[in-house]
């Protein structure tokens, strides 16, 4: 896989979208020779489980993963996952970094509000702004240098959490990667900005159909599996030879998310817009990673983000979609650890130690 130096930043998330209630989302991808049987995928088991309580009383469900080898961590690496999917999106990075010794990392992976395993919010708490104070939550849980890693509306959750407390940044944050993400002009590029508009009547209709009969809905997206199959199938992933077994996971993790939670967060993600927060991850390590076959976002999304961090680690993935970290995990671990190791030993340390492991 060809990976040169240029930053990719593509659409937190699928958004739902047709009358049934389809939801074109962000999926796993992976070929059938490259990884573990597909059975495994999600089922990894933390060390610790607790919750973490938001301002506005949510609950989020978050779990710990500690190096495997049993020796202390030297950073605290923090998921933060996308629209649609939960914290098991994660998996191949998970498994890849419990392994690592150079550095060692603790592993901090949490469920965003009405996703997964967390609690469930209103619409008008469905904003990225509220997802940055909530991971601004979490972080006040832990202590040492802390890396932030996020995937499309995880991106941009960061981005937003920069936006309010840059302090972090300053001192504890000390490298962040932004996976598959936007900085803002989601509709203009890519996604149909009809699709994300507050007046769209399909998206209207749906929230509103969802909270008058949320039965028939559900049931409607259900009816439409196929065709949502095809959709995920081609919208999520760069490959065409997408394992059967690995859109069944796609569904599954889709359809744990209610329609109406899927149309409380389309306003927010069709007015993000956070470029001048990017300003505030001037003092970490950062990776910009994206795949240029994702078909949710173009790549002009990438190049923007490149002018505006001309000193991240620009990393462009030929060939793979949006669900990048799940379609090339090697690719993408081996990046994460280079970012690791920077963090960790400082930038030509780092490189040095990140070469030698190759």
């Amino acid at each position: 896989m060809t990976v040169s130096r240029k930053v990719g930043a593509l659409i937190g998330g699928a958004i739902g979208v047709a009358a049934a209630g389809t939801a074109i989302a962000v999926g796993v991808a992976r070929r059938k020779h490259d990884h573990e049987p597909v059975e495994k995928l999600g089922t990894l088991r933390p060390d610790r489980e607790f919750t973490v309580i938001t301002e506005d009383g949510i609950e989020l469900s978050v779990e710990e993963v500690d190096p495997a080898d049993g020796g202390r961590p030297a950073l605290t690496v923090v998921f933060v996952h996308g629209f649609a999917l939960d914290r098991r999106s994660w998996h191949f990075q998970r498994k890849a970094l419990a392994r690592l010794t150079e550095p060692r990392v603790r592993q901090v992976l949490y469920d965003q509000r009405s996703h997964g395993r967390s609690g469930r919010a209103n619409e008008a708490s469905s904003t990225i702004e509220q997802l940055g104070r909530d991971l601004g939550e979490v972080l006040n849980k832990l202590d040492g240098p802390i890396v932030l890693v996020g995937h499309s509306m995880g991106g941009m959750t960061i981005m937003a959490l920069a936006e309010q407390r840059p302090d972090l940044f300053e001192e504890q944050v000390y490298g962040v990667a932004l996976v598959g993400t936007s900085a803002g002009e989601v509709g203009k590029r890519g996604l149909p900005r009809p699709l994300l508009s507050r007046w769209n009547p399909v998206t209207r209709n749906i929230g509103r159909l969802a909270d008058w009969q949320p039965g028939l809905v559900e049931f409607a997206r259900a009816a439409g599996g196929r065709l949502t199959r095809r959709a995920v199938r081609s919208l999520a992933f760069g490959a065409k030879d997408v394992d059967a077994a690995l859109v069944d996971l796609t569904m599954e993790l889709i359809d744990a998310n209610p329609v109406r939670v899927l149309a409380d967060f389309i306003d927010t993600l069709g007015t993000h817009n956070r470029y001048a927060a990017l300003a505030g991850l001037k003092h970490t390590h950062v990776l910009v990673l994206s795949g240029d076959a994702d078909r949710m976002t173009q790549f002009s999304h990438a190049e923007r983000i490149a002018r505006e961090l001309p000193d991240a680690e620009l990393v462009r993935v030929r060939g793979a979609g949006h669900m990048v970290m799940l379609e090339q995990p090697q690719l993408v671990n081996d990046h994460l650890v280079m970012l690791l190791q920077q963090c960790a030993y400082g930038r030509e340390e780092g490189r040095k130690r990140w070469w030698r492991r190759g």
